[in-house]
């Protein structure tokens, strides 16, 4: 691990849904002994907060003002990450299929994004000093706009990428514990108009100038954490 003699380390990570970017950036963040903040657990967790208090996520004003009205709990230790509301939990509500189907209602309304985006901002900022989980060692930030709109400014900056049929594999074994046609299939949608609609407000396909992508349709688990921890000794001297 590295010893934080550095200063503060930010690594910002985007790329689209199933390029296996949560499972790569805990492990990473872990490996380099960094905070972890995983920005579309976020909108995740407004579009539950959302329905939870009855607005109807096609009332953008209103989603927007509820959404700032949110005091949302973190915890940005990346092997137990934790998110909560009011204090109740909402880890694990925040997976299930029905706010999938409805996320990006929330993820494309630019006023939440802004809201969102500030609050990520500060995340970044208080992790650059002592009072953060990492005690100043920096933080991995992962997302859709994180390279390029909340931290252009990164230390290391990242596209991870995969072919869309390995996309739809891995989250289809994640969704349904395996990765046969009819799995697929019943994936495929969720998957592609997620990324369809959130294409929309920001571009997480093509790496922007001085992001670093990194493919991984063809490594697993492993191989991409290693493959994204050499992107990060390569570009800051890092090591895990």
């Amino acid at each position: 691990m590295d010893d934080g003699t550095s200063g503060p380390l930010v690594v910002a990570v985007d790329g689209p849904s199933g390029s296996g970017k949560s499972s790569v950036c805990r492990q990473v963040a872990a490996r380099l002994g960094l905070a972890y903040l995983d920005t579309g657990a976020m909108y995740r967790a407004a579009a539950w907060w959302c329905l939870d208090q009855g607005v109807d996520l096609e009332d953008a004003e209103a989603v927007t003002a509820q959404v700032r009205a949110m005091v949302l709990d973190l915890g940005l230790d990346p092997r137990f990450p934790t998110f909560a509301i009011g204090g109740t939990d909402i880890a694990t509500a925040i997976r299930a299929g029905g706010i999938s189907a409805v996320v990006s209602k929330v993820a494309t309304n630019l006023e939440v994004r802004a809201d969102l985006g500030q609050r990520q901002r500060r995340v970044i900022e208080v992790e650059r000093g002592t009072e953060g989980f990492s005690r100043g060692r920096g933080v991995v930030v992962e997302g859709r706009d994180i390279t390029t709109v909340i931290a252009p400014d990164a230390d290391v900056r990242i596209l991870l990428t995969a072919s869309e049929e390995a996309r739809l594999a891995r989250r289809s074994r994640e969704l349904h514990g395996d990765a046969g046609a009819e799995s697929i299939a019943a994936t495929r949608d969720q998957v592609v108009r997620r990324d369809r609609d959130d294409s929309t407000v920001v571009d997480f396909m093509t790496a922007a100038d001085g992001v670093v992508t990194v493919d991984s349709s063809e490594l697993d688990l492993e191989q991409t954490v290693e493959a994204t921890l050499g992107v990060v000794g390569r570009v800051s001297g890092r090591t895990a």
